[in-house]
Protein backbone atom coordinates (compact mmCIF):
# COMPACT_ATOMS: atom_id res chain seq x y z
CA UNK A 1 0.00 0.00 0.00
CA UNK A 2 3.20 2.41 0.56
CA UNK A 3 4.71 1.59 -2.99
CA UNK A 4 0.94 2.96 -4.62
CA UNK A 5 1.06 5.87 -2.55
CA UNK A 6 4.36 6.84 -2.96
CA UNK A 7 3.50 6.08 -6.75
CA UNK A 8 0.79 8.65 -6.54
CA UNK A 9 2.90 11.29 -4.75
CA UNK A 10 5.24 11.20 -7.32
CA UNK A 11 3.16 11.50 -10.12
CA UNK A 12 1.68 14.27 -8.35
CA UNK A 13 4.68 15.69 -8.22
CA UNK A 14 5.55 15.77 -11.79
CA UNK A 15 2.04 16.76 -12.43
CA UNK A 16 2.81 20.21 -10.31
CA UNK A 17 6.11 20.19 -12.26
CA UNK A 18 4.77 20.00 -15.58
CA UNK A 19 1.69 21.98 -15.10
CA UNK A 20 3.82 25.65 -15.10
CA UNK A 21 5.08 24.31 -18.37
CA UNK A 22 1.87 23.19 -20.50
CA UNK A 23 0.44 26.84 -19.44
CA UNK A 24 3.30 28.43 -20.86
CA UNK A 25 2.94 26.42 -24.12
CA UNK A 26 -0.66 27.39 -24.21
CA UNK A 27 -0.30 31.15 -23.77
CA UNK A 28 2.44 31.18 -26.25
CA UNK A 29 0.41 29.13 -29.15
CA UNK A 30 -2.72 30.80 -28.24
CA UNK A 31 -0.89 34.37 -29.20
CA UNK A 32 0.20 32.94 -32.67
CA UNK A 33 -3.37 32.12 -33.59
CA UNK A 34 -4.38 35.36 -32.29
CA UNK A 35 -1.51 36.89 -34.50
CA UNK A 36 -2.89 34.70 -37.57
CA UNK A 37 -6.14 35.88 -36.64
CA UNK A 38 -5.50 39.52 -37.09
CA UNK A 39 -3.47 39.00 -40.47
CA UNK A 40 -6.31 36.92 -41.93
CA UNK A 41 -8.46 40.57 -40.63
CA UNK A 42 -5.79 42.86 -42.79
CA UNK A 43 -7.65 41.42 -45.73
CA UNK A 44 -10.71 43.22 -44.70
CA UNK A 45 -10.67 47.05 -45.61
CA UNK A 46 -13.12 47.76 -42.37
CA UNK A 47 -11.32 45.53 -40.21
CA UNK A 48 -7.86 46.41 -41.07
CA UNK A 49 -7.21 49.02 -38.46
CA UNK A 50 -8.64 47.01 -35.77
CA UNK A 51 -6.38 44.41 -37.18
CA UNK A 52 -2.76 46.25 -36.96
CA UNK A 53 -3.61 47.67 -33.33
CA UNK A 54 -3.92 43.92 -32.64
CA UNK A 55 -0.91 42.93 -34.95
CA UNK A 56 0.94 45.75 -32.63
CA UNK A 57 -0.30 44.73 -29.54
CA UNK A 58 0.34 40.91 -30.05
CA UNK A 59 3.97 41.48 -31.40
CA UNK A 60 4.98 43.43 -28.21
CA UNK A 61 3.95 40.54 -26.14
CA UNK A 62 5.10 37.70 -28.17
CA UNK A 63 8.75 38.21 -26.63
CA UNK A 64 7.95 38.40 -23.16
CA UNK A 65 5.90 35.28 -23.89
CA UNK A 66 8.69 33.53 -25.81
CA UNK A 67 11.31 34.57 -22.85
CA UNK A 68 8.64 33.00 -19.90
CA UNK A 69 8.71 29.42 -21.97
CA UNK A 70 11.90 29.27 -22.21
CA UNK A 71 12.91 29.47 -18.88
CA UNK A 72 10.15 27.08 -18.00
CA UNK A 73 11.65 24.25 -20.38
CA UNK A 74 14.71 25.24 -17.99
CA UNK A 75 16.18 21.88 -16.56
CA UNK A 76 14.95 22.06 -13.20
CA UNK A 77 17.60 21.45 -9.83
CA UNK A 78 15.69 18.58 -8.35
CA UNK A 79 17.00 19.94 -4.61
CA UNK A 80 14.95 23.54 -5.08
CA UNK A 81 12.06 21.99 -3.39
CA UNK A 82 13.95 20.56 -0.62
CA UNK A 83 14.13 22.03 2.84
CA UNK A 84 17.77 23.08 3.68
CA UNK A 85 20.29 23.11 6.38
CA UNK A 86 22.02 26.75 7.03
CA UNK A 87 25.18 27.18 8.18
CA UNK A 88 26.71 30.07 9.65
CA UNK A 89 30.51 30.78 10.89
CA UNK A 90 32.46 33.56 11.62
CA UNK A 91 35.70 34.18 9.50
CA UNK A 92 38.26 37.34 9.98
CA UNK A 93 37.23 39.67 12.35
CA UNK A 94 36.77 38.19 15.71
CA UNK A 95 34.21 39.19 18.27
CA UNK A 96 32.94 41.46 15.35
CA UNK A 97 32.87 39.16 13.05
CA UNK A 98 31.08 36.24 15.23
CA UNK A 99 28.58 39.52 15.97
CA UNK A 100 28.06 39.95 11.92
CA UNK A 101 26.98 36.13 11.99
CA UNK A 102 24.79 36.64 14.21
CA UNK A 103 23.42 39.37 12.61
CA UNK A 104 23.05 37.18 9.64
CA UNK A 105 21.36 34.37 11.22
CA UNK A 106 18.64 36.92 12.33
CA UNK A 107 18.53 38.04 9.05
CA UNK A 108 17.48 34.60 7.28
CA UNK A 109 15.14 34.26 10.55
CA UNK A 110 13.34 37.20 9.54
CA UNK A 111 13.08 36.31 5.93
CA UNK A 112 12.01 32.50 6.77
CA UNK A 113 9.22 34.00 8.60
CA UNK A 114 7.71 36.44 6.14
CA UNK A 115 7.80 33.79 4.01
CA UNK A 116 6.09 31.10 6.31
CA UNK A 117 9.00 28.81 6.62
CA UNK A 118 9.80 26.84 10.02
CA UNK A 119 13.80 27.63 11.29
CA UNK A 120 14.95 24.77 14.00
CA UNK A 121 18.50 25.87 15.58
CA UNK A 122 20.02 22.02 15.63
CA UNK A 123 23.46 23.48 16.71
CA UNK A 124 23.99 26.54 18.19
CA UNK A 125 27.08 27.89 20.08
CA UNK A 126 27.65 31.55 21.14
CA UNK A 127 30.39 33.95 22.44
CA UNK A 128 29.74 36.35 25.68
CA UNK A 129 28.92 39.47 23.95
CA UNK A 130 26.10 37.52 21.79
CA UNK A 131 27.57 36.95 18.38
CA UNK A 132 27.82 33.49 17.01
CA UNK A 133 30.71 30.89 17.15
CA UNK A 134 28.69 28.04 14.71
CA UNK A 135 25.01 27.77 13.98
CA UNK A 136 23.58 25.06 12.10
CA UNK A 137 19.78 25.85 11.19
CA UNK A 138 16.83 23.85 9.78
CA UNK A 139 14.42 25.18 7.25
CA UNK A 140 11.42 24.03 6.17
CA UNK A 141 8.72 24.77 3.93
CA UNK A 142 8.36 25.68 0.38
CA UNK A 143 11.16 25.94 -2.21
CA UNK A 144 13.63 26.50 0.48
CA UNK A 145 16.51 25.95 -0.89
CA UNK A 146 15.54 27.36 -4.55
CA UNK A 147 15.43 30.79 -2.72
CA UNK A 148 18.45 30.24 -0.35
CA UNK A 149 20.44 28.10 -2.34
CA UNK A 150 22.95 31.33 -3.92
CA UNK A 151 23.82 32.39 -0.58
CA UNK A 152 26.88 29.98 -0.40
CA UNK A 153 29.55 32.16 0.36
CA UNK A 154 31.80 34.68 2.45
CA UNK A 155 29.62 37.84 3.29
CA UNK A 156 31.93 40.70 4.64
CA UNK A 157 31.31 43.33 6.20
CA UNK A 158 31.99 47.04 7.04
CA UNK A 159 30.92 49.06 9.67
CA UNK A 160 31.88 50.38 13.17
CA UNK A 161 31.80 48.02 15.83
CA UNK A 162 30.43 48.54 19.13
CA UNK A 163 33.39 47.65 20.69
CA UNK A 164 35.60 50.67 18.73
CA UNK A 165 36.14 53.42 20.75
CA UNK A 166 38.09 55.82 18.13
CA UNK A 167 35.35 55.25 15.40
CA UNK A 168 36.97 53.48 13.49
CA UNK A 169 35.50 51.47 10.01
CA UNK A 170 36.64 47.42 10.45
CA UNK A 171 36.17 44.84 8.37
CA UNK A 172 35.09 41.33 8.78
CA UNK A 173 33.32 38.30 7.41
CA UNK A 174 31.34 35.78 8.12
CA UNK A 175 31.01 32.30 5.58
CA UNK A 176 27.33 31.16 4.92
CA UNK A 177 26.85 27.74 3.64
CA UNK A 178 23.31 26.47 2.42
CA UNK A 179 22.67 22.73 1.79
CA UNK A 180 19.84 20.78 0.42
CA UNK A 181 18.78 18.40 2.78
CA UNK A 182 19.41 14.65 1.64
CA UNK A 183 16.55 11.63 1.51
CA UNK A 184 17.77 8.32 2.19
CA UNK A 185 17.59 7.07 -1.38
CA UNK A 186 20.41 10.12 -2.12
CA UNK A 187 22.81 9.07 0.71
CA UNK A 188 23.99 5.93 2.24
CA UNK A 189 26.71 5.91 4.93
CA UNK A 190 27.95 3.11 5.83
CA UNK A 191 28.28 2.22 9.74
CA UNK A 192 31.80 1.28 8.66
CA UNK A 193 32.46 4.66 7.40
CA UNK A 194 31.77 6.20 10.49
CA UNK A 195 33.37 7.02 14.04
CA UNK A 196 30.68 7.95 16.73
CA UNK A 197 31.55 9.84 19.67
CA UNK A 198 30.00 11.16 22.98
CA UNK A 199 31.11 14.24 25.05
CA UNK A 200 29.79 16.13 27.82
CA UNK A 201 27.79 19.36 26.32
CA UNK A 202 27.58 22.50 28.06
CA UNK A 203 25.76 25.76 27.86
CA UNK A 204 26.63 29.25 26.95
CA UNK A 205 30.23 30.62 28.54
CA UNK A 206 30.55 26.77 29.30
CA UNK A 207 27.70 27.23 31.97
CA UNK A 208 24.82 24.31 32.53
CA UNK A 209 26.95 21.58 32.24
CA UNK A 210 25.22 18.57 31.84
CA UNK A 211 25.91 15.86 34.02
CA UNK A 212 25.45 13.00 31.16
CA UNK A 213 27.68 12.99 28.03
CA UNK A 214 24.73 13.49 25.38
CA UNK A 215 26.77 15.73 22.69
CA UNK A 216 27.65 13.58 19.91
CA UNK A 217 29.99 14.01 17.72
CA UNK A 218 29.96 11.87 14.42
CA UNK A 219 33.07 11.84 11.95
CA UNK A 220 33.13 10.31 8.30
CA UNK A 221 35.96 8.07 7.98
CA UNK A 222 36.08 8.81 4.11
CA UNK A 223 36.02 12.22 3.78
CA UNK A 224 37.21 13.48 6.89
CA UNK A 225 33.51 15.62 7.50
CA UNK A 226 32.65 15.90 11.17
CA UNK A 227 29.50 17.14 12.46
CA UNK A 228 28.42 17.30 15.83
CA UNK A 229 25.30 17.70 17.99
CA UNK A 230 24.45 18.78 21.53
CA UNK A 231 20.89 18.89 22.34
CA UNK A 232 19.82 17.41 25.69
CA UNK A 233 19.07 14.25 24.23
CA UNK A 234 22.13 11.46 23.04
CA UNK A 235 19.32 9.84 20.64
CA UNK A 236 18.19 13.06 19.38
CA UNK A 237 21.58 14.13 18.68
CA UNK A 238 22.57 10.96 17.00
CA UNK A 239 19.61 11.79 14.38
CA UNK A 240 21.10 15.66 13.85
CA UNK A 241 23.96 14.81 13.43
CA UNK A 242 23.65 11.92 10.81
CA UNK A 243 21.07 13.92 9.16
CA UNK A 244 23.49 17.38 8.64
CA UNK A 245 26.69 14.88 7.64
CA UNK A 246 23.82 13.17 4.80
CA UNK A 247 23.27 16.58 3.75
CA UNK A 248 27.14 17.72 3.68
CA UNK A 249 27.65 14.23 1.88
CA UNK A 250 24.87 15.38 -0.98
CA UNK A 251 26.03 18.93 -1.02
CA UNK A 252 29.75 17.41 -2.15
CA UNK A 253 28.45 14.84 -4.88
CA UNK A 254 26.22 17.84 -6.30
CA UNK A 255 29.35 20.11 -5.67
CA UNK A 256 31.44 17.56 -7.95
CA UNK A 257 28.81 17.08 -10.78
CA UNK A 258 28.40 20.83 -11.11
CA UNK A 259 32.03 20.99 -11.09
CA UNK A 260 31.93 18.35 -13.83
CA UNK A 261 30.18 19.68 -15.84
CA UNK A 262 31.34 23.84 -15.09
CA UNK A 263 34.95 22.91 -15.68
CA UNK A 264 34.86 23.77 -19.93
CA UNK A 265 32.87 26.73 -19.18
CA UNK A 266 32.93 30.43 -16.60
CA UNK A 267 31.90 29.36 -13.52
CA UNK A 268 28.09 30.38 -12.93
CA UNK A 269 26.51 31.48 -9.69
CA UNK A 270 25.19 29.45 -7.63
CA UNK A 271 28.44 26.96 -8.34
CA UNK A 272 28.62 26.96 -4.50
CA UNK A 273 32.52 28.30 -4.04
CA UNK A 274 32.07 28.56 0.14
CA UNK A 275 35.67 30.51 -0.26
CA UNK A 276 33.86 33.12 -2.62
CA UNK A 277 33.28 36.52 -1.49
CA UNK A 278 30.01 37.13 -2.33
CA UNK A 279 28.21 40.01 -0.93
CA UNK A 280 29.13 43.41 1.04
CA UNK A 281 27.24 45.06 3.53
CA UNK A 282 28.82 48.65 3.75
CA UNK A 283 26.69 50.14 7.11
CA UNK A 284 28.27 53.58 7.09
CA UNK A 285 26.83 53.98 3.81
CA UNK A 286 23.75 51.58 4.03
CA UNK A 287 24.71 50.26 0.83
CA UNK A 288 24.42 46.11 0.01
CA UNK A 289 26.46 45.04 -3.07
CA UNK A 290 26.33 41.48 -4.65
CA UNK A 291 29.64 41.18 -6.66
CA UNK A 292 28.56 38.17 -8.72
CA UNK A 293 25.96 40.36 -10.31
CA UNK A 294 27.44 43.83 -9.64
CA UNK A 295 23.93 44.69 -7.80
CA UNK A 296 24.35 47.21 -5.27
CA UNK A 297 21.13 48.92 -3.16
CA UNK A 298 20.95 51.30 -0.75
CA UNK A 299 18.24 50.07 1.84
CA UNK A 300 20.77 47.68 3.93
CA UNK A 301 18.63 48.69 7.06
CA UNK A 302 15.40 46.59 5.21
CA UNK A 303 18.03 43.75 3.73
CA UNK A 304 19.46 42.73 7.25
CA UNK A 305 15.72 42.89 8.18
CA UNK A 306 14.99 40.00 5.97
CA UNK A 307 13.74 41.96 2.74
CA UNK A 308 15.77 39.51 0.75
CA UNK A 309 13.38 38.65 -2.19
CA UNK A 310 15.31 41.74 -4.81
CA UNK A 311 18.68 40.44 -4.28
CA UNK A 312 17.23 36.41 -4.74
CA UNK A 313 15.04 37.03 -7.64
CA UNK A 314 18.36 39.06 -9.24
CA UNK A 315 20.15 36.65 -8.73
CA UNK A 316 17.83 33.46 -10.12
CA UNK A 317 17.39 35.96 -13.37
CA UNK A 318 20.95 36.03 -13.81
CA UNK A 319 21.58 31.83 -13.53
CA UNK A 320 18.49 31.52 -15.85
CA UNK A 321 19.89 33.81 -18.64
CA UNK A 322 23.32 31.72 -17.97
CA UNK A 323 21.29 28.34 -18.65
CA UNK A 324 19.69 30.28 -21.74
CA UNK A 325 23.06 31.73 -23.11
CA UNK A 326 24.36 28.29 -23.24
CA UNK A 327 21.75 26.50 -24.50
CA UNK A 328 22.03 29.01 -27.32
CA UNK A 329 25.54 28.00 -28.09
Amino acid sequence: MSTAGGDISKLAKEYSDLRPVVEQIAAYRALLDDLEGAREMLLDEDMAPLAREEIARIETALPAAEASLQISLLPKDEADARPAMLEIRPGTGGDEAALFAADLLRMYQRYAEARGWKVALIEEQTTELGGIKEVVAHITGENVFARLKYESGVHRVQRVPSTESGGRIHTSAATVAVLPEAEDVDIHIDANDIRIDTMRSSGAGGQHVNTTDSAVRITHIPTGIVVTSSEKSQHRNREIAMQVLKARLYDAERQRVDKERSDSRAAQVGSGDRSERIRTYNFPQGRMTDHRINLTLYRLDAIMQGDLDEIVDALTADHQAQMLAEMGQ
